[in-house]
């Protein structure tokens, strides 16, 4: 048998934590800056392949008619081009690393087929034929043993093994996988440590989990987002335009020469009038190269904040949807509720002491397994003060296991011949029992049943027979669904979004009710079915809302479709998983308020980095034009505002920092815009202060600084 690779837990140590502008980051995305040269890869982005093309141009110049000012700006020309490659090279290159490891995990991965594809036959010793795992075909049964890895995406349908999923989720402790129910699934690359399974492979050559998720860290697969498409028409409609002005100067560049020939005393550019280098520069300037050499890095460092967080999204427009969405769709049983109903008091019947209620329970509970019985136990130690006790310390006891069928737990002790029982279950079971055993509950046993399912909890019945007496029941345990500490600020802060929350659930009305307004959801769904998730989706996407929820289970599959997000747990069925558009390999259901957050994030910082884009030109055009033009317009002059040393030195100020500002925001393109909840109206008001004014200051100090440096450099400018 061959060895099976093992993978390293998911590569957080590769990833830069701070200190984005590290000279090693640039130094290892240097290879694929340079390749991006490509003019078959450059025409994707339409304003840097301008200003690829205007590089061309004034290099083709600068040899022609060589010169330091020519060769200065034909530099930082190519340097612009660089530093927008290397952005994006660098947000491609921060998952490489993982990539590499799982694409490791994939290649030396052996599969043991079975040799009859029978799942009935199945066990450690039945015949195999071994394989590489990039061979196997959908519906093919495989058998994987503990210590070895298991060689695609499937679902068991034999046996049941502890699985340790570090390798693509990044979490340590390990995973119960088994046949039936929504535990089934399995992928590609994680590892069996204990018994045994045998999985049905489910994926399609070259389409696992484990292929998505290669493509994903490694960007190979990115497809522009419609948001992003549309900003890129914005932005090539800009550039168009400002070619279109800058080639009509060419008649102002014919007059400007046969006026500096005429007056020589003011030539621009030693009287060359405006050349061609000079117009290269003009248009690199007034286009919006910032946001154009930093929009694909925006994109691209969106996806990868969610893999950080263990989450995979399948394109772009999903992460994308998220930053839009109007209501989230949240299962209440492990997302608001930690999904186990917990003892939370007892509730005697009066003439019954509630140190003999609690003893009853606890000693009734000790056989129910159960999350619920393992409650009562606990509860009834640390509110009454019991100790802990166990089912071997009763000798003769006849323990009573909780059973789906009877509803009930309990025990029967002897003691002189005479039998002592205690049963704990549903009310209508254990009433039951209470009126088999000659008893009759009175109307105060039905007020307590009552009152604790009006406040949303879940009522079990304690009860008593003891041989010679009449049956009688000793109170009622309140069961509660816990909410999870701080969910009712987390749904604070979504309301603060504009983002309207509906909890769904298979409760009854009431109960669903009491848990709403303990949670602080704004609306919930009881008794839903798959049908109803379905037609409550389409009637909020009726009314132009976009909606995200969260599922696990084969029966959520068509709703996850159907919504706009739709996020499905990693420990649920593949069939889940194909239905939504993003995967949490952690399967929390309540990480869906962070994939919201993060795609208000992307939105965000795309559209601060435009209007900073935008800000940013309106300013070198104080810089580049008058320098260019007063001479032959003196009037321009009154826009010379910084004062800058000379028209060369103005031009190459103006093109340096247009370069230089892009390595500047790559640490906030790749971190993204701080989001903090609150109305669209803030957010905007906030963007425009910050990013648009900001946006106009800074070209103003940088140009300034640089043409201070640049008028000391002799023969440049």
């Amino acid at each position: 048998m061959s060895s099976m690779a093992t993978v390293a837990p998911r590569g957080k140590e590769t990833r830069p934590r701070n200190g984005l502008l590290d000279p090693k980051q640039w130094i290892t995305s240097a290879p694929a800056a340079f390749r991006k040269l490509d003019p078959r890869v450059m025409w994707r982005n339409p304003v840097m392949f301008i200003v690829e093309i205007g590089a061309v141009f004034t290099t083709v110049l600068a040899a022609l008619e060589p010169s330091p000012f020519a060769w200065t700006i034909t530099v930082w020309l190519w340097l612009t081009v660089l530093f927008a490659n290397a952005a994006e090279a660098i947000a491609e290159g921060r998952g490489k690393a993982q990539a590499d490891s799982l694409r490791k995990a994939k290649t030396d991965t052996v599969a043991r087929k079975l040799a009859k594809q029978d799942p009935a036959i199945a066990s450690p010793k039945v015949e195999t034929v071994e394989i590489p795992a990039p061979e196997l075909v959908r519906g093919d049964l495989v058998l994987v043993e503990a210590g070895q890895t298991i060689p695609g995406d499937g679902d068991v349908v034999t046996g049941i093994a502890s699985v340790d999923e570090s390798a693509i989720t990044g979490e340590s402790a390990p995973v119960i996988r088994e046949s039936g129910g929504d535990r089934s699934a399995v992928m590609g690359g994680t590892r069996v440590l204990s018994d045994w399974i045998v999985v049905r492979i489910t994926a399609e050559p070259g389409k696992s989990f484990l292929d998505r998720m290669i493509a994903l860290v490694e960007g190979s697969e990115r497809r522009k987002t419609p948001n992003e498409i549309a900003l890129n028409i914005l932005l090539a409609a800009m550039t168009i335009i400002f070619i279109l002005a800058v080639v009509t100067m060419q008649p102002v560049a014919i007059f400007s020469k046969d006026y500096m020939a005429a007056a020589p005393d003011t030539a621009v550019l030693d009287g060359n009038g405006v050349t061609g280098i000079v117009m290269v520069s003009l248009l690199v300037c007034l286009i919006p190269t910032t946001i154009g050499a930093l929009l694909s890095a925006i994109g691209i460092a969106g996806m990868d904040r969610l893999v950080q967080r263990n989450v995979l999204a399948m394109s772009g427009r999903a992460v994308e949807a998220a930053g839009d969405v109007d209501t989230l769709l949240l299962d209440k049983t492990g997302t608001i509720t930690y999904g186990n109903r917990r003892a939370s008091s007892f509730l005697a019947v009066p003439g019954v002491a509630a140190a003999h209620l609690a003893n009853a329970a606890q000693l009734s509970s000790l056989a129910d397994e159960t999350p619920e019985g393992r409650s009562i136990v606990v509860y009834a130690k640390e509110a009454y003060g019991l100790r802990e006790r166990d089912t071997g310390e009763l000798t003769g006891a006849e323990w009573i296991e909780f059973t789906a069928q009877t509803r009930m737990s309990g025990v029967d002790t002897t003691e002189h011949g005479s039998v002592h029982r205690i049963r704990k279950g549903a009310a209508v079971q254990v009433i039951e029992w209470v009126k088999t055993a000659g008893g009759e509950p009175d109307q105060r046993v039905h007020d307590l049943v009552d009152q604790v399912s009006r406040e949303g909890g879940t009522p079990l019945v304690v009860a008593e027979h003891q041989d010679g007496e009449t049956a009688r029941v000793l109170g009622v345990i309140y069961l509660k669904d816990v909410v999870k500490e701080g969910m009712a600020e987390r749904f604070s802060r979504l309301r603060a979004m504009g983002i309207r929350t509906v909890m769904v659930t298979g409760d009854n009305p009431r109960t669903a009710k009491a848990i709403a307004a303990e949670a602080g959801v704004d609306d919930f769904l009881a008794e839903a079915k798959p049908e109803d998730k379905m037609a409550l989706i389409k009637r909020e996407q009726d009314a132009g809302r976009m909606v995200a929820m969260t599922g696990d289970g084969t029966n959520d599959a068509p709703a996850l479709a159907a919504a706009d997000v739709g996020v499905a747990m990693n420990t649920g069925t593949s069939a889940a998983k194909e239905a939504g558009n993003m995967v949490d390999l952690d399967s929390d259901p309540t990480k869906l308020i962070e994939i919201v957050a993060i795609g208000k994030q992307l939105l965000m910082t795309r559209g601060a980095l435009t209007t900073f884009s935008i800000a940013n030109d309106i300013a070198k055009y104080f810089a580049i034009i008058p320098a260019i033009f007063a001479v032959i317009y003196p009037g321009l002059d009154a826009l010379n505002v910084m004062r800058l040393a000379s028209p060369e030195s103005a031009i190459i100020s103006a093109v340096v920092f247009n370069a230089l500002v892009i390595i500047a925001l790559v640490p906030l393109a790749l971190r993204g815009v701080a989001y903090k909840p609150g109305p669209a109206s803030a957010l905007l008001r906030r963007n425009l202060l910050l990013y648009g004014v900001g946006g106009i200051i800074t070209p103003f100090i940088g140009i300034k600084l640089i043409d201070l440096v640049v008028a000391l450099i002799p023969g440049i400018a």
